[in-house]
């Protein structure tokens, strides 16, 4: 067997065997240096890590990382709850559509799905129990609707995208992935009415909201309203950079917390900044690894080959996408979407490139396939969160899952068959597209 095979099973087996990903991919890159190449370019592995997170706009991640645990410690989501409860009212289907919006609306300060999917459950479950909903189906409908934050911006994955394919600008990135996250959203709430209407699940106001008014809600809910409208009005009017954008955000949710909604102490913050910490050094440490598969696969030219064997599979460029769509929604189905882009895209970008596929109409495609495994068992990392919540077995929420997932699909389905989706805000903004 040639080297680059070697590398690849043994990829396969350490993540068969239980290691973690970004282990697995230093392992097998090593082994791939030490067949293909000399046991002595072993030395390069410290520049390799190093060369990997040595770049100026992953400050954002940690920064937006932190930003959606701020957001979510304020309060903010029981504050956005109450708006949209008291804009919506009692009827059937009510919360659903509340915790729908509200999902999308926390995507647009978190970009993180877990964040989003934690931070909505723990309001929204009691009360969507309380009306009648089953745990079942309010887990999967949060859990799902939370995915659009890999979509909405700022989104942590959107941004690995646009390091990982060179010469990508990530303020289109952003505009693009606005619509189709709205498109995403708009997706999961027509089944969710449909059943809720067929059951006679009737909406109830959040427990504490019965006595407050739209005006007095959207009063409490306006400084999180502001949120997305400061980071977004800043990239566009050139205010500062998507990176300085994430600084923008920590120091806005930390006013919101301390003074605003004074749910946030000093020691809370401490607290978060080690929390992020934790959580952005799992991340970070995914990316370094990944510099040693990633060398190592362009060193033996496994990435070339393999581009070459999808490119020679078929010339019709629609067929190939549908199969590259297939292959990304069921990495996403075990793999979070870091690891998906570092693992993926070294492959995938010649063959974007052979077909010429608009680098940030293809980026928004694979951002809402992997929004679609943040759901999907077996390792759906939003359905964990929401179920661990809703003291409740993933297993239960099989049916409601593949109901998301046909909706999230159509929606997936509409982008790709009507790019302007994605594209038309990028180029109105003047964004290089």
């Amino acid at each position: 067997m040639t080297p680059d095979i070697w590398m690849l099973l043994a990829f396969a087996g350490f993540l068969i065997a239980g290691v973690p990903v970004a282990f697995s991919l230093a392992l097998a890159g090593s082994v791939g240096i030490v067949a293909g190449l000399s046991p002595d370019m072993l030395a390069t592995l410290g520049t390799n890590t190093y060369n990997s997170v040595a770049k100026y706009p992953l400050i954002a991640i940690p920064l937006f990382i932190l930003t959606g645990l701020i957001f979510e410690r304020s309060g903010v989501a029981l504050r956005l709850v109450r708006f949209a409860q008291a804009l919506i009212g009692p009827r059937h289907g009510g919360l659903a559509l509340v915790a729908v919006l509200v999902c999308m609306i926390m995507g647009g300060m978190s970009g993180s799905g877990p964040a989003d999917a934690a931070a909505v459950a723990m309001v929204m479950l009691p009360s969507m129990t309380k009306a009648g909903y089953p745990k079942p189906f309010s887990a999967t409908l949060i859990a799902a609707s939370a995915s659009t934050a890999i979509l909405i911006p700022p989104s942590v994955a959107l941004i690995l995208y646009s390091i990982v394919v060179p010469g990508v600008d990530l303020r289109a990135l952003f505009a693009a992935g606005l619509f189709p996250g709205i498109l995403a959203g708009l997706a999961l709430l027509v089944p969710a009415m449909i059943v809720a209407k067929r059951y006679g699940w009737e909406g109830t106001p959040v427990e504490g909201a019965e006595t407050l008014t739209v005006r007095t809600t959207f009063r409490q809910a306006l400084p999180a309203l502001f949120a997305p409208v400061l980071i977004l009005g800043g990239l566009r009017s050139g205010l500062f950079t998507p990176t300085e954008a994430a600084v923008v955000a920590v120091a806005y949710g930390t006013i919101v917390g301390l003074f605003l909604t004074k749910e946030l102490s000093l020691r809370d913050l401490w607290e978060l900044l080690g929390e992020a910490a934790i959580i952005s050094g799992v991340v970070m440490l995914i990316i370094a690894l990944a510099g040693i598969f990633a060398w190592a696969g362009t060193m033996l030219g496994t990435f070339r080959h393999l581009a070459e064997w999808i490119i020679g599979l078929t010339d019709n460029g629609i067929l190939l996408l549908v199969l590259v769509m297939l292959a990304v929604l069921v990495a996403g189905m075990l793999l979070d979407a870091i690891s998906i882009y570092l693992i993926m895209m070294p492959v995938l970008i010649p063959v974007m490139q052979h077909f010429e596929w608009n680098p940030v109409w293809f980026g928004i495609l694979l951002a809402m396939n992997i929004a679609i495994g943040q759901f999907t068992p077996p390792v759906a990392v939003n359905l964990m969160v929401t179920t661990e919540i809703a003291k409740i077995r993933l297993e239960e929420t099989l049916g409601w899952a593949l109901l998301f997932v046909l909706a999230m699909a159509c929606a997936l389905a509409l982008v790709a068959i009507f790019p302007s989706i994605a594209l038309w805000l990028p180029s109105v903004l003047g964004y290089n597209v």
